[in-house]
């Protein structure tokens, strides 16, 4: 069987119901599945505002029964995100996690710089990716995640906060045969590109929508549903990737 995760982003958990909401509807979809998922991915804007109620709320909407990994985005508090979602103690450090079996690995990177949107990898964080790398066998994918997408996404607003700093990451995968692909959230759209060589897979928000240049001056999409993105991992590591919505 193929590795599958299920991809999540941009939840925004508020004082009001709509969020949660929206965020419940999609772990229910995740959770009524047939077949186990081997990850749920959720790459940032967990929190609107970074305060622990939200994250309190934002547990109780994202609980599922399949393995779950959550990174921050620039709306998230690390201290808060850290104390109240993940139940440790606080630190203003880079919330950086990694899943690990013997089928694959995600290494899930906080592009999050305290108090601005865009963002940029710490070089402890860079340090932290590439002992991560260097303890997987070859033969084992790796798919690297973050909040922010590396390059530009033709989206005007998002490419303003986009992550800098890129050239320093893609000289640390530069090298390695087992990355096969970068998943990032920020963007409010379903997105697919390339970074390094690689596929760079953007998450839908949960909460809203970004339209386009292309599509006019139209305001951010409040009406259309929460969607998200499975990504199956073949055995020859070719990364395809599917969209749904969720009614």
């Amino acid at each position: 069987m193929p590795v599958v995760i299920a991809h999540v982003s941009d939840i925004h958990i508020d004082s009001e119901p709509r969020a949660a909401e929206r965020t419940r509807r999609v772990f229910d979809h995740l959770d009524a599945l047939p077949a186990d998922l081997d990850l749920v991915v959720l790459t940032g804007d967990i929190a609107d505002h970074g305060l622990d109620a939200e994250y309190a709320s934002a547990r109780e909407a994202a609980a599922t029964r399949h393995p779950l990994l959550v990174c921050p985005g620039n709306h998230d508090d690390r201290e808060a995100f850290r104390r109240t979602l993940l139940g440790v103690p606080p630190s203003t450090e880079p919330v950086n996690q990694v899943h690990r079996t013997e089928r694959f690995v995600l290494a899930l990177c906080d592009s999050s710089i305290p108090r601005q949107d865009d963002g940029y990898l710490a070089d402890t964080t860079l340090r932290w990716l590439a002992a991560e790398l260097d303890a997987t066998p070859d033969d084992v994918p790796v798919l690297i995640g973050f909040h922010h997408p590396p390059v530009e996404l033709n989206a005007p607003f998002v490419d303003r906060i986009r992550q800098f700093g890129e050239d320093r990451l893609a000289g640390v995968v530069g090298d390695r045969p087992n990355v096969v692909a970068f998943l990032a959230g920020h963007a409010h759209t379903a997105a697919a590109t390339r970074f390094a060589g690689l596929p760079l897979l953007v998450a839908p928000g949960v909460v809203s929508t970004i339209p386009l240049p292309w599509e006019g001056d139209r305001p951010v999409h409040l009406d259309q549903p929460p969607a998200l993105a499975f990504h199956v991992v073949d055995d020859r590591h070719r990364v395809t990737t599917h969209y749904r919505n969720v009614v």
